[in-house]
This record gives structure tokens, C-alpha cells and sequence, in this order.
């Protein structure tokens, strides 16, 4: 079944450009389009796609706004950020409110579909020029000191959580159930001071790897 998407960004040409994209291989279905945030709550409630992937700058209910009210859902959709370099302050205030995913507009068409499947699987994604610019964000955290606490199956996990990959992949990677890897997944969080798998992400990409 294809991953059900919704798209929200107040350029209708990119919104059309980013369907055609999404939808080339089968793999994604663009479901319903939103051109600011409050046309974007109403399609998501109309609409209960898998995925949300939401610009940042639109008028009226920006962006953020968008991300922070669909968080505060019992079920949310995934929500991915789409940005361009020059605002990374939208990104970091995003990744403060629960965004799993951050994408640059012009990632190439496969990097974006496989994306938006990872991220309805329950996987985050992190465009690793974004990865880049976010790092001084932790700057003074003692990264090095948090990886030190975690154990040799908890790097593990850590280094296929910052890959992108879902619960269940790293179940099938590593023949672990689903539910150890959750618990092993909340533990790195918790000893990693992080409040989700983006953020954990983040700490791995700081120091160069995990492993």
C-alpha cells in the first residue's frame, strides 16, 4: 500500500513539482495539498495521511505553528520539515517541537521518496547538509560523555536509529522484537538527554559516529 502524503507549502507550482516527484515510482501517494498551516490542519483531519511534510514560511498559520498544533494529537501523521539553508533557526525551533524529519527542497527525487517511507514507518530523517548546520545547537553538550554510557547493542541501535531506520527495521537488522527495540530505543534517548530520535540522531552525527 502507498504511503498516504500530504503536502503543505504556499507555492503551488512546488506543491505540484513535489507530487510528480512523490508519486513516480508507487511508492507515495500525494493525498491532499495545503497552501499555510490552517488549510493544512483542516486536510490532515479530512485526510489522516501517514505523512505531513510541511514548509515553514507560509501566511497566516506558518509552518511551525502547523507542526506544533499536529503534535499536541493523539495520532499524528508524521510530520517532515521541507527547508531551505538560510533558515535554520525555523529548523531548530521545529526539531524543538517534535518534528521527525528534516529535508532540503532540492534533495534529489529518491533521497526525498525514501524519506517520506522511512518516516512512515516510523523512522526519522535527517538530511545530513541540515545535520550539518544544526550541530552548534549542541554545542557544550558532552556527547562524547552520553556515548560512553551507552552499551554495545545500544550503540547499535543508536547507529541504525541515525540512519534513518524504523522500529522494525532495526528489529529485522539486529533479530530483536519490535518491543526490545523500543525499550532499547527509550534507554539511548534517556542516557542520551534527548527528547527523540532526530535529536539522538544529531549526537551521533556530533561526534562522527557511534561505533
Amino acid at each position: 500500500m502507498a504511503v498516504r502524503v500530504v503536502l503543505a507549502d504556499d507555492e503551488a507550482l512546488l506543491r505540484r513539482g513535489l507530487k510528480v516527484l512523490l508519486e513516480a515510482d508507487g511508492r507515495v501517494k500525494v493525498v491532499g495539498e495545503a497552501g499555510d498551516g490552517a488549510e493544512l490542519i483542516s486536510v490532515v483531519e479530512q485526510c489522516m495521511p501517514d505523512v505531513a511534510l510541511i514548509d515553514v514560511q507560509m501566511p497566516g498559520v506558518d509552518g511551525l505553528e502547523a507542526v506544533r498544533r499536529l503534535r499536541t494529537w493523539a495520532q499524528p501523521p508524521a510530520i517532515a520539515v521541507l527547508t531551505t539553508f538560510d533558515l535554520d533557526d525555523y529548523v531548530a525551533t521545529a526539531l524543538d517541537l517534535g518534528a521527525q524529519g528534516f529535508l532540503l527542497k532540492d534533495a534529489e527525487p529518491d533521497a526525498l521518496v525514501r524519506a517520506v517511507v522511512d518516516l512512515a514507518a516510523g523512522g526519522a530523517v535527517l538530511d545530513p547538509r541540515i545535520a550539518a548546520r544544526l550541530l552548534p545547537r549542541l554545542r557544550g553538550f558532552r556527547a562524547n560523555r552520553a556515548l560512553d554510557s551507552l552499551s554495545a547493542r545500544e550503540r547499535q541501535v543508536l547507529e541504525l536509529v541515525a540512519s534513518g531506520r524504523s522500529n522494525n527495521a532495526i528489529a529485522e537488522a539486529l533479530s530483536l522484537s519490535e518491543a526490545t527495540v523500543k525499550s532499547y530505543v527509550s534507554t539511548v534517548l534517556t542516557k542520551l538527554g534527548v527528547e527523540n530520535r532526530v535529536q539522538a540522531a544529531l549526537v551521533a552525527h556530533q561526534v562522527g559516529g557511534v561505533w
